[in-house]
C-alpha cells in the first residue's frame, strides 16, 4: 500500500470527475496547472474523461459523472430520504474500483500532492468521492481540496438517502488538507456548516495575455450563423442550463426590436438535460428572437472538417460578439464575467449573490438587472451599444479592475501561501 512520506513537493496531481471542455471546473484547473508549471511543478490528471496530455492522464472512465453505472446510481439516491441494500452494494464496488484506480495513478505519476477539484464538494459522484477520501485518510496525502460548488447550494440535492454518505466526504476531514473557495459566502457556509477552515481563491484569468480578435478564421463565424451586415451579435457564454437565466437575455434581444439581433448560446453542454433547452428555443420563438443554442459549429477547438465547414471555439465567438449577457441566477464565482472582461466586451448582469458580495464592490460597470430586466436596463444596454466613447471607457475600467484583482499573478501568490502551509516549498 502507497503511504505517503514528507518530501519536496514537485509533482501535483489533479482529481476531478472530467477536466474536459469549458465548464468552470476544467477552466480553473486548467489555469492552476498553467501557473504551476511556471512555478516548476509538474502537472498529472486522473479523471473519467480528459483533454489534457495523454502522458499525463490517467482515465478511468467509471470516474466520470455521466459514465451509465453512475449515472444511474446516482438517479437513485436522490429525491427519496432512503436507498436500498442494492444501491449501498454499487456505491461501494464502484468506490472500491476508483481506489485502486487512484493509488494506481499516485504511484505511476509519483504524485506528492493532490489537489481534488469539486470532487469533494458537489456530490455528482458519490463513489469517487469516497474514494478519495479513503485514499487520503490512509496514506496521509498531501491534498487541496479545491471546492467550486457545494451541496447546500442545489436543490436538486436536498433531499436525499445518503447523507451518510455526503456528511463523511463532501468535504471531508482530514488531516493534510487545506480547501481552497471561490468567494467568501462558500467560506462563511463551510466554516459554519462543517468547521472547516479555507482560503478564497477567486476565478482568474490570463489578462497579460494577448486577446484574439477577429482574424482569417473566424472572420467567417458570422456569415456562417446567416447573419448579415449591420447585424449585433449577442452572446450569452455559458451552458444550457436553468440557472444561467437565458431567458433574460431572450427577453433584452425583444426588448430591443429596433436592431438585428443574432443571439448565441456557446456551449453545448446540457448536463441537467434537454427540458430546459426545450423551454429556451420555445421561448424565444414566441417572443420572435432569432436564438442558436447548440449546433455541429461550435466545439472545444477550432476546426475544419472535410467538407470544408468550420468548428469555432469560444475564442472565436468573444472576438465576433458585440454584446455578451450574463444573467445567471447563481454562479459560485464567474468565468463568463472575467472573460468578457478580458475581451473588453459590454455585457448584462444579474446581481447574483457572489457578483454582489464579492465582483460589484470593486467597481465593475455593467448594465445590471435585478431578478428581471427594466426600462432602465434597456437604456443602458442601447447606451452601451450606441456611444463608442462611453463603451471604450467602461470597457478598459474593467480591464483594469480584472487585471488588479483576479489575475494570474494574483493566484501564483496564493497557491505559494498554501504550498507554504504544508512546510514544503518545491
Amino acid at each position: 500500500m502507497y503511504i505517503a512520506k514528507k518530501r519536496e513537493i514537485r509533482r501535483i496531481g489533479f482529481v476531478s470527475t472530467r477536466f474536459d471542455g469549458f465548464d468552470g471546473v476544467s477552466l480553473e484547473t486548467a489555469k492552476w496547472a498553467t501557473v504551476l508549471s511556471r512555478m516548476g511543478y509538474e502537472c498529472f490528471y486522473f479523471c473519467g474523461l480528459s483533454d489534457r496530455p495523454a502522458e499525463r492522464s490517467f482515465v478511468v472512465p467509471e470516474a466520470h459523472f455521466g459514465h451509465p453505472d453512475v449515472a444511474g446510481l446516482q438517479s437513485k439516491c436522490f429525491g427519496t430520504t432512503m436507498r436500498d441494500e442494492w444501491i449501498t452494494g454499487e456505491i461501494h464496488r464502484l468506490r472500491q474500483l476508483l481506489k485502486k484506480s487512484l493509488y494506481a495513478f499516485i504511484e505511476s505519476f509519483h504524485v506528492d500532492l493532490l489537489v481534488v477539484e469539486n470532487a469533494l464538494s458537489i456530490p455528482m459522484h458519490i463513489p469517487l468521492g469516497l474514494a478519495i477520501t479513503e485514499v487520503l485518510a490512509e496514506t496521509g496525502m498531501l491534498a487541496v481540496g479545491h471546492h467550486h460548488d457545494f451541496v447546500w447550494e442545489r436543490q436538486r440535492f436536498v433531499m436525499s438517502g445518503v447523507d451518510d454518505y455526503i456528511d463523511m466526504a463532501f468535504p471531508p476531514r482530514v488531516h493534510a488538507m487545506n480547501h481552497v473557495v471561490i468567494n467568501t459566502e462558500a467560506r462563511t457556509q463551510l466554516g459554519r456548516r462543517r468547521g472547516l477552515s479555507s482560503v478564497v481563491i477567486p476565478n482568474v484569468f490570463d489578462f497579460a495575455a494577448e486577446a484574439r480578435g477577429v482574424d482569417d478564421f473566424n472572420r467567417t463565424l458570422r456569415a456562417d450563423l446567416g447573419m448579415r451586415e449591420g447585424d449585433l451579435l449577442f452572446l450569452q457564454p455559458t451552458r444550457i442550463i436553468a440557472r444561467k437565466g437565458i431567458e433574460h437575455a431572450i427577453e433584452l434581444v425583444n426588448r430591443l426590436p429596433e436592431r438585428r439581433i443574432k443571439l448565441l448560446v456557446s456551449h453545448q453542454e446540457r448536463d441537467e438535460g434537454s427540458d430546459y433547452y426545450r423551454r429556451i428555443v420555445d421561448y424565444a420563438r414566441l417572443l420572435g428572437v432569432d436564438l442558436v443554442a447548440g449546433g455541429p459549429f461550435l466545439g472545444n477547438v477550432r476546426n475544419v472538417g472535410p467538407d470544408g465547414r468550420k468548428t469555432y471555439d469560444l475564442w472565436d465567438c468573444y472576438a465576433n460578439a458585440d454584446f455578451v449577457t450574463y444573467p445567471s441566477t447563481y454562479e459560485g464565482f464567474g468565468n463568463a464575467f472575467l472573460e468578457a472582461v478580458f475581451y473588453r466586451k459590454p455585457m448584462m448582469v444579474n446581481r447574483y449573490s457572489i457578483f454582489e458580495s464579492d465582483i460589484e464592490p470593486l467597481g465593475f460597470k455593467t448594465a445590471l438587472i435585478d431578478t428581471y430586466i427594466t426600462e432602465d436596463t434597456v437604456h443602458h444596454v442601447r447606451r452601451l451599444l450606441d456611444e463608442a466613447g462611453f463603451r471604450d471607457e467602461v470597457a478598459e475600467r474593467n480591464f483594469d479592475l480584472g487585471r488588479g484583482f483576479f489575475s494570474y499573478e494574483l493566484l501564483e501568490q496564493r497557491l505559494r501561501q498554501i504550498i507554504a502551509n504544508f512546510g514544503a516549498v518545491g
